[in-house]
């Protein structure tokens, strides 16, 4: 056996699993579950430049091969659900934010979490943006949606705004079967819990696998 010039890093690791249970010749099988093709791909938030290389590099890998790669940043969503309130909305915001601040420790954060989570919590908020796109995409494609894969990333702009299993639980059942992969900055505690940018406390409700 031909053992690799270097060693692979667990992110590469991680990726190369993905790779191959993607282009498995029966069909994606990143889940062990008929029907439910969604998969976690956890990665140390210190290391949201190297893998952004490792996206760039299995991206390439899929195009070249035929399939679509669909790249969904969480950020840029959110920020344009904050500009569609309006800029009278963000101004009074940043104001009774600041001024909140200076009243007690954390009432500041405590006011931003009520007025940035209904923008992202339940089916009608982040996820709803996340399957419209996917949907829009196999709608106009329908001949591509066994070929194409959703790439849901930037998850850790949203901290600590976001829990990314109830992201998944409510994109179940809205994305055309394709294949989705939330890439998860965070840690793995045991086998199914992870702990969102290591500050969380940890999440065991997760129905998909996680590579790792």
């Amino acid at each position: 056996m031909t053992l690799p010039l270097f060693e692979q890093s667990d992110l590469q690791t991680a990726f190369v699993a993905l790779r191959r249970d993607l282009i498995d010749p029966n069909g994606p099988r990143i889940s062990t579950m008929r029907n439910y093709r969604f998969a976690i791909l956890r990665y140390d938030p210190a290391d949201e430049l190297k893998l952004r290389a490792e996206v760039r590099r299995l991206s390439t890998d899929l195009i070249a091969n035929g399939w679509v790669v669909l790249t969904i940043n969480l950020q840029r969503l959110l920020l344009d659900r904050i500009r569609d309130r309006g800029e009278h909305w963000v101004e009074r915001v940043i104001a009774q934010e600041r001024l909140a601040s200076t009243q007690e420790a954390g009432r500041g954060l405590n006011y931003l979490k009520s007025k940035l989570a209904p923008l992202i919590e339940g089916p009608e908020g982040i996820a709803a943006d996340c399957s419209r796109i996917i949907t829009d995409f196999t709608r106009s494609h329908p001949d591509q949606t066994d070929r194409t894969l959703a790439l849901i990333g930037r998850a850790g702009a949203l901290y600590p705004f976001f829990r990314s299993s109830a992201l998944l639980r409510h994109l179940d059942g809205r994305t055309g079967n394709v294949p989705v992969v939330l890439l998860y900055p965070g840690h793995r505690v045991g086998q199914t819990g992870l702990s969102f940018m290591g500050e969380l406390n940890s999440d065991n409700d997760y129905r998909p696998r996680i590579y790792s």
